[in-house]
């Protein structure tokens, strides 16, 4: 093609791409699958490489990301980026409305209207934009400086790249720049997609975490495939500073930014208090994480004259709803030792209903946070869930403590095989270091092997294990392929009907494919992607084992402390018997070419499953799916195109049926396929 003919191409698609990524990011509304959409951005990045001078900073090519960043320069914000005074009451709410007031009058103004916001529990950063094209981007900081980031923030999809030339038109101040401010946070899809088939000790806690960590990464092309979204909640630099705050968000969205559009003009405290008690309960609704209301003085030519104190505005205030807490009883800690050796401390409760369950269990984490707890047994402890997230005890109540309290003790050996724990240098975990003769970390090895992401063997449950474990006629995954009939049909419940079924379902576990093989090796730190991505890199197992660390780090998803984890693990003589048993029992040790599957019916879908369906296992309906072109995740959203709805369908269904979202069952969907 020719170069000019080129360059009405490239701007066409930009300008597609551009579109439709506003569709789908800020008004949640895609009217292209994701396929055409991969097209006409496959499209643009050929012609690109083609032509590599007509690459510009506003191209949606730049969200793909690639640059490997060293380290991030510090950037001096314009003007500090202050954190709000955080309030639990609605109480203090008051207090802070009636002192805004008082403020106001001093300066001769009676309105005192606020603007009702919710406030998003993410990463604060800002952008700048000069003439209309985004040229900065940087975290908090200290409020005086933070990290450029710029690079990582292009790949995200709800930052435009360059504003709409007609909206911006007449925006901008006598400096050409004008500056968005706002919170980078993760979807409670897209977080349960970045955890899904990542190990156990590399899972992020919350969303939050994972966005914090996600902007820090010095790979802009492995912070592209973890999506995040940013909303913006304030706009400077316009030409007119006069303008309201309320106006200014309807700017930005204008300008193409999310805005959450959540957001309500009070004229008095009546109105504050409504929108707090609304949201309360509707916030759970949401796809994303709230967790409190922002106030805001609507008139922002006022802010500077009100001022701030060091560390905060006094024309704003942040109002957190109280996390879901119950007090309880710790009856007892048992000491759980997981699949790698890490011992766990579980606290048993006083039975307590939180958040509309009976919670009886929580984790403890480690001995570190025991003792940052300062939490004794037979204390009473206050136990919170915020969101949907685990129970945990936030703090013990010594003053209620009594004379049967006593310190919780290091347990010295291994609660499954007596061996010595060790704590390695610089962790803060205890550690069983007999990895060949603990029971339960050969109990947790095998159970992570038949799980439903790995070898997905259903007959084999925990109590099956157990008894296999405990007998002797299994050491390690490679055992369960050396079982005969007659030692199966001898264990506990288990007729020949119930062994011909295990036996069965051990030999159809050898047509799994071969990046699931390699999760269900457990490798430290090798989740579900990472396999993915390490079946891609090495389609010939022989090659993955002689890899050395510099080799495997070059592969995406992948850095130097999973490839020193692969290293380690190909290095010891355990794994090595497990690999030829493995290899004697049939497995293919190769990526195969993948199959043209029978239709694309599913091409550009993104479908959800919920309820038990008859002829199908969740992840064979997904892998279908998946071959056939659809995407599969786990909560549904505006972007979900299909639910496929089988017996005793939970919330999901109700969640769909309110979106709008279309629902089929089992046999409609079987006709799919």
């Amino acid at each position: 093609m020719e170069r000019e003919k080129a360059a009405v191409e490239i701007e066409r698609l930009r300008v597609e791409i551009d579109r439709h990524n506003y569709l789908y990011y800020v008004e949640a509304n895609p009217v292209i699958s994701d396929f055409e959409f991969d097209r006409l951005l496959e499209r643009l990045l050929e012609l690109e490489r083609q032509f590599p001078d007509l690459v510009t900073p506003d191209s949606p090519s730049q969200r793909v990301g690639g640059q490997i960043t060293k380290e991030f320069s510090s950037v001096r914000h314009r003007e500090p980026m202050l954190s709000l005074a955080n309030t639990y009451s609605q109480g203090e709410v008051m207090d802070f409305y009636n002192r805004l007031g008082k403020l106001l009058r001093e300066e001769g103004v009676e309105e005192r209207d606020v603007v009702a916001e919710l406030k998003f529990d993410g990463v604060a950063v800002s952008l700048v934009y000069r003439d209309g094209l985004f040229v900065q981007g940087a975290t908090r900081g200290d409020g005086l400086r933070g990290d450029d980031i710029t690079v990582n923030l292009r790949t995200i999809g709800t930052i435009p790249l360059r504003l709409d030339s007609g909206s911006c038109a007449g925006l901008q101040g006598d400096d050409r720049e004008i500056e968005v401010r706002g919170e980078v946070f993760m979807r409670k899809d897209d977080f349960e997609r970045l955890n899904e088939g990542r190990p156990e000790e590399d899972r992020f806690a919350n969303p939050r975490n994972a966005t914090a960590g996600t902007l820090k990464l010095q790979d802009s092309a492995e912070v592209a495939r973890r999506s995040m979204t940013f909303v913006a909640y304030y706009l400077k630099g316009i030409a007119d500073e006069s303008a309201l705050h309320f106006e200014r968000l309807s700017l930005l969205e204008k300008l193409g930014f999310f805005t959450g559009g959540h957001y309500r003009l009070c004229s008095d405290l009546k109105e504050i208090d409504s929108f707090i008690d609304e949201w309360s309960e509707k916030r759970w609704k949401l796809p994303y994480e709230t967790d409190g209301v922002v106030l805001k003085l609507n008139a922002v030519h006022l802010w500077d004259r009100i001022g701030a104190t060091s560390k905060s505005p006094r024309w704003a205030i942040a109002y957190k709803y109280p996390a879901q807490q119950a007090e309880t009883e710790l009856l007892g800690v048992v000491f759980q030792v997981g699949r790698l050796g890490t011992i766990t401390p579980v606290a048993e409760l006083e039975p307590v209903r939180l958040a509309g369950s009976t919670v009886s269990r929580s984790t403890l984490h480690n001995f570190d946070e025991i003792e940052r707890l300062g939490v004794q047994l037979h204390d009473r402890v206050v136990i919170e869930k915020s969101g949907e997230v685990i129970p945990k005890i936030i703090r013990a109540l010594p003053e209620k403590r009594t004379l049967f309290s006593e310190p919780i003790q290091v347990p010295s050996s291994c609660p499954s095989c007596g061996t010595q724990l060790v704590k390695p240098e610089g962790e803060v975990s205890w550690y069983c270091p007999n990895e060949q003769g603990c029971p339960a970390q050969i109990r947790g090895r095998i159970l992570h092997f038949t799980s439903r992401n790995a070898m997905d063997i259903r007959s084999l449950g925990s109590a099956l294990v157990d008894q296999l474990v405990v007998s002797g006629l299994v050491r390690d995954a490679g055992d369960l392929y050396s079982l005969e009939m007659h030692q199966v049909v001898q264990l506990d419940r288990m007729g020949e009907k119930s062994a011909l079924n295990l036996l069965h379902a051990l030999d159809e576990s050898r047509k799994r494919s071969y990046d699931r093989l390699l999760y269900a090796l457990g490798i430290r730190h090798v989740g579900q992607a990472t396999a993915r991505e390490l079946a891609r890199a090495y389609p010939l197992f022989e090659d993955l084992q002689r890899a050395d660390e510099a080799a495997l780090a070059s592969v995406p998803d992948i850095g130097p402390v999973v490839a020193r984890s692969i290293v380690d693990f190909f290095a010891r003589p355990s794994a090595t018997e497990t690999l030829r048993k493995l290899q004697a029992a049939g497995f293919s040790f190769r990526e195969e070419e993948p199959e043209e599957p029978a239709n694309r019916t599913f091409e550009g879908l993104t479908v959800i499953f919920t309820g038990a369906l008859e002829r199908y296992g969740r992840s064979q309906a997904s892998e279908l799916v998946r071959a056939r072109g659809g995407k599969v995740t786990g909560s549904v959203s505006r972007k979900t195109s299909l639910v496929v709805a089988g017996k005793e369908a939970g919330s999901k269904l109700e969640e769909a049926r309110q979106l709008g979202v279309r629902v089929i069952g089992e046999e409609e969907f079987e006709t799919m396929l």
